[in-house]
């Protein structure tokens, strides 16, 4: 090998290792810019965790006591409703014992009635005001049977629009 050759074969070589380097050199920034980049997309990532771990356990605490509201108001309005069957049942057995009669005021001054229901005359009564006449157990009966269906109803609607208020209220919470 001559001389010239050799030395180009030196300045060759010292351009590969200078370019090895180069390249090692270069490798290990972009390695450690990509790391730091790693860290902090991991960081991000932990921050979003944690902040959708905190959406989700105030969802669910308002969900808690949502479902505890509309519990309490269940509650409520099924022994307002209990208090009220065991009210008319009650009554219904006073007018099968004929333990209590109703009765109804009569409108003496109707003449368009068509029906003439005597007024009795007993001075010795306890009932005040104008003339009244008693109904008949089974007529009391079916009139309690519908004050009842309509106690309930209202009771139900009542309970109703409680747990409307409740959903309402609880701020467009959606399970």
């Amino acid at each position: 090998m001559n001389p010239t050759a050799l030395k180009m074969a030196g300045v060759l070589a010292l351009l590969l290792i200078t370019a090895g380097g180069v390249w090692k050199v270069q490798d290990w920034r972009y390695g450690q810019r990509l790391s730091e980049l790693a860290g902090l997309h991991q960081a991000d990532l932990t921050v979003i965790s944690n902040a959708a771990a905190v959406q989700v356990r105030a969802d669910q605490d308002k969900r808690l006591a949502l479902e505890q509201r509309i519990s309490a108001s269940e509650q409520s309005h099924y022994k307002e409703l209990s208090d009220a069957q065991t009210n008319q049942a009650r009554l219904r057995d006073r007018l099968a014992t004929s333990d209590l009669r109703l009765s109804v005021l009569l409108d003496a001054t109707d003449s368009a009635s068509g029906c003439s229901v005597s007024a009795g005359t007993a001075s010795g009564g306890v009932v005040h005001g104008g003339t009244r006449a008693q109904l008949d157990a089974a007529h009391a009966q079916r009139i309690v049977a519908i004050t009842d269906a309509g106690d309930q109803g209202l009771i139900a609607l009542a309970a109703c629009q409680a747990y409307v208020r409740a959903i309402g209220s609880s701020d467009h919470f959606s399970p």
